[in-house]
């Protein structure tokens, strides 16, 4: 009979020796932290909502840590301070995230939205024809170069990453490819930290030194400067994500006699292809809004090119930068005369501003698709584990 009488009394001891504070009280705590911030910034006539956010996070630790101390004990005071820590540190990573997406989608959408002559005809119309700041024009272009470029890439990079990270894993662990995949390794490394300016380079001279035109510039040229971005990022994440398969599987696998390739292609490319796909789209998110190499091999035109292997092709940052430039220049004069027609256009500077923003809300609708479609593949085609 004791033991009952043991779990009774035993937690309420505990909860009279520890008096936990309701979760609420982090909220009144945090209220009064920010009206003493709003208070003492409307004294030294510095009130702003930032400003406001900030020091009224502070008060907020202050407060809620001294109010914890006095009614918890020391224990759980530190512990609500490293909580309040951690959810400001959560808050202060999104902030940007979440003010990039407003800004953008903000001023992006508009334009998309109202675009000329026709609503969304800024996705279905390129620049041709367009002179000056024309209320009109689209994006099309770009966007069927940004895409073909980014594919052709995929296709260079990620059979070449795959395969790296497969050798690294399953095949370099003894003898002299064990060094040879130390020395991938390293490679890969210092592939990481490469200037993307530096690919863009590589992949103008390596055209050049094949080719009698210095001044050619086709899609390809920028594919294969992109392709040197991708492939470090599909190795590291790939061969992190193969080292997660359990070796029992593999074991299994050749206990029953299954070779070892068709055990990698069965058994171990199947259970981390959840982890595979993300890996990929992280690598097309890393090089689709690249710039740079995209100035130096590809060039700018303003209409649709489907020829990678020739011409100048239009993509999505090198329009993004080219309307940033245009809207950024300062007029010389208060109009400009097309050439060819003899119409005069008003020299209008927020046109190509918010062509940029419209763009650049464009490239962010594509990564959030091509991220959906990467979530929608780890789901259908990963192995099933509730068998």
């Amino acid at each position: 009979m004791s033991s009952p009488t043991t779990v009774d009394i035993a937690p309420t001891m505990r909860s009279k020796e520890e008096r936990r504070l309701p979760w609420y009280h982090l909220v009144v705590t945090g209220l009064a932290g920010l009206l003493v911030a709003i208070a003492l910034l409307a004294i030294f006539d510095a009130l702003s909502i930032p400003g406001a956010i900030l020091l009224g996070f502070v008060f907020h630790l202050l407060f809620g840590y001294t109010y914890s101390r006095i009614r918890e004990g020391r224990r759980w005071a530190m512990e609500r301070l490293m909580t309040l820590v951690v959810i400001g540190a959560f808050a202060i990573a999104m902030f940007p995230l979440l003010s990039l997406l407003w800004e953008v989608v903000g001023r992006g959408l508009v334009r998309v939205v109202a675009a000329a002559p026709t609503p969304f005809a800024f996705w279905t119309t390129d620049m041709s024809g367009i002179i000056g700041g024309a209320d009109a024009g689209g994006v099309v272009h770009a966007t069927i170069g940004t895409l073909l470029i980014t594919l052709w890439a995929s296709i260079i990079s990620i059979p070449i990453g795959l395969f790296t990270a497969i050798f690294l894993v399953e095949y370099a662990d003894v003898g002299w490819r064990k060094v040879l995949g130390k020395g991938v390794t390293f490679l890969v490394d210092v592939m990481t930290g490469i200037p993307s300016i530096v690919a863009g380079l590589f992949g103008l001279a390596l055209f050049i030194a094949f080719m009698p035109d210095q001044s050619v510039r086709m899609g390809i040229m920028g594919a294969v400067a992109l392709s040197l971005l991708m492939i470090p990022t599909v190795v590291r994440s790939s061969e992190e994500m193969l080292r997660l398969v359990p070796m029992d599987l593999r074991e299994a696998a050749y206990a029953l006699g299954v070779p070892k390739w068709l055990t990698i292609v069965k058994v171990v490319l199947r259970t981390a292809i959840a982890g595979l796909t993300t890996g990929v789209t992280l690598a097309i998110a890393r090089v689709i809004g690249e710039t740079a190499p995209l100035l130096l091999t590809v060039g700018m035109v303003t209409s649709v090119n489907w020829n990678m292997f020739d011409g100048r092709m239009s993509t999505l940052p090198t329009f993004i930068n080219q309307q940033y430039r245009a809207g950024s220049a300062n007029c010389m004069s208060d109009t400009v005369t097309n050439p060819i027609n003899q119409e005069v256009y008003a020299c209008s500077i927020s046109t190509n501003i918010d062509r940029a923003w419209a763009a650049a809300f464009t490239l962010i609708v594509i990564v959030m698709v091509l991220n959906i479609v990467a979530r929608m593949v780890s789901h259908y085609f990963s192995p099933k584990l509730s068998r």
